[in-house]
C-alpha cells in the first residue's frame, strides 16, 4: 500500500528540497550547543560517567524529533504529488499490419545483435510513435500466422513483437502467404488508409500462393505496400544447425529478391527501402512514419492531485512528540 502511494509521485515546488541540505548543519549546531552547555554544568569533582542518567542519555532524541519534523515539512512544502494524463484522439487513423520475416535467416548477426532483433527494436519504436493507428502483426517463415490483429491496444502489439522468436514456424521464406494473410487483416478494414509493411531478408522459396499474386490482390483491396530488405551486401555469418543437433556459425551469402520487392511496392503505391546495418533499418521506419502521417489531433487533459498531506502530518506528529517530550520526561527545572 505504500509503495503504491509512492509510485508516480512527483514534486512540483522542488527547489524547496535544497533546504534538506541545511539540516546536517543544523544536527552539527545543535549537538555544538549542547556539548557547550554540559561541559559549563559538569563539576570537576565528579566523574562524567556518575552523573549521566537515562534521561541525559536519551537526550539527544529531541534533536532528532526536530530534525525529522523539519524533513517532512520542507518535503510538504515542495508540493509533492501526482499527476494524472488523459488524452483523446480526434481524427481518422491509419490501419498498418507490420509483416516480418521470422525465417532462420533472419538470425544471421550482419546487425546487432542479429537481423530479427534489430527488425523487432526499431518495429516497437515505429508502434510508439503511431498513437492514432490500429495495428496488427502478422510473421512468416515457410508458414504465415498472425501474431497479433489489428487493435488501438498498443501495449499488446509490443508484447507481441517481443514475444516472436525464430523457429516457431516451418522454416522457408514463403512471402506470398505472409503478404495473403495480413492482406486479410486489412480487407475488412473501414478506413480509407491501409499499408502493409513487408520486411523479408530472402527470396521467396515457399507457401501455396504466389507473391504476385497477392500484389495484384493487394492492388484491387486498395492497399499500399512499403517492402524492407534486410541485409548487407555480400556475405553475413548465420546460425545454422548441424545434422548432430549443434550451431554452427557460417557465412551465407545475402540473397535478396529486390526486384520483386521494388515491383510489389511501386504496383501498391508504396516504396521500396534496403537496410543493410541498424541505422539504416531505424532511418526507414522513420521515412514510412513521415509517408503515414494520419490526420488527427490528439487533446490532453492532466489532472494534479496533492499528496503532501501525509507529510504535513508527520512534521505535525513528531513536533507534537518533542513538545510533550520537552515539558514531561526531559523537562528541566531552573
Amino acid at each position: 500500500m505504500i509503495s503504491r502511494f509512492f509510485e508516480h509521485i512527483e514534486f512540483f515546488a522542488p527547489h524547496w528540497l535544497w533546504l534538506l541540505c541545511l539540516l546536517p548543519v543544523l544536527y552539527w549546531w545543535q549537538r555544538r550547543r549542547q556539548e557547550r552547555r554540559e561541559s559549563v554544568m559538569q563539576l570537576s569533582t565528579i566523574p562524567k560517567g556518575l552523573y549521566r542518567s537515562w534521561k541525559i542519555r536519551w537526550r539527544p532524541l529531541i534533536r532528532w524529533l526536530r530534525l525529522i519534523s523539519l524533513a517532512f515539512l520542507i518535503i510538504a512544502l515542495a508540493r509533492p504529488g501526482s499527476s494524472f494524463e488523459t488524452s483523446r484522439t480526434l481524427g481518422e487513423g491509419i490501419d498498418i499490419v507490420l509483416c516480418l520475416d521470422v525465417s532462420g535467416s533472419m538470425l544471421a548477426q550482419d546487425f546487432r545483435p542479429n537481423r530479427l532483433e534489430a527488425a523487432k527494436e526499431v518495429a516497437k519504436r515505429f508502434v510508439a510513435s503511431r498513437p492514432a493507428d490500429r495495428l496488427g502483426l502478422v510473421v512468416f517463415s515457410g508458414e504465415s500466422f498472425t501474431q497479433c490483429p489489428l487493435t488501438t491496444d498498443h501495449r499488446m502489439v509490443t508484447r507481441q513483437i517481443e514475444s516472436i522468436r525464430s523457429g516457431i514456424l516451418e522454416d522457408g521464406t514463403a512471402i506470398g502467404s505472409g503478404m495473403v494473410t495480413s492482406l486479410d487483416r486489412l480487407r475488412s478494414s473501414l478506413t480509407r488508409s491501409k499499408v502493409l509493411i513487408l520486411l523479408t531478408d530472402g527470396e521467396n522459396n515457399g507457401g501455396l500462393i504466389d507473391p504476385l499474386t497477392a500484389r495484384e490482390m493487394a492492388k484491387t483491396l486498395g492497399i499500399r505496400i512499403y517492402t524492407i530488405g534486410v541485409g548487407s551486401a555480400g556475405i553475413a555469418p548465420t546460425p545454422v544447425q548441424q545434422p548432430d543437433g549443434s550451431v554452427r556459425m557460417q557465412q551465407e551469402q545475402v540473397n535478396i529478391d529486390e526486384a520483386l520487392l521494388t515491383s510489389i511496392a511501386s504496383e501498391t503505391g508504396g516504396r521500396y527501402f534496403r537496410a543493410r546495418d541498424n541505422e539504416g533499418l531505424q532511418q526507414i521506419y522513420q521515412e514510412i512514419d513521415r509517408l503515414e502521417k494520419s490526420k488527427t489531433e490528439i487533446e490532453t487533459t492532466v489532472r494534479f492531485t496533492d499528496r503532501f498531506h501525509p507529510f504535513a502530518l508527520l512534521a505535525l506528529f513528531f513536533l507534537l512528540a518533542e513538545v510533550l517530550l520537552i515539558y514531561t520526561v526531559f523537562r528541566t527545572f531552573p
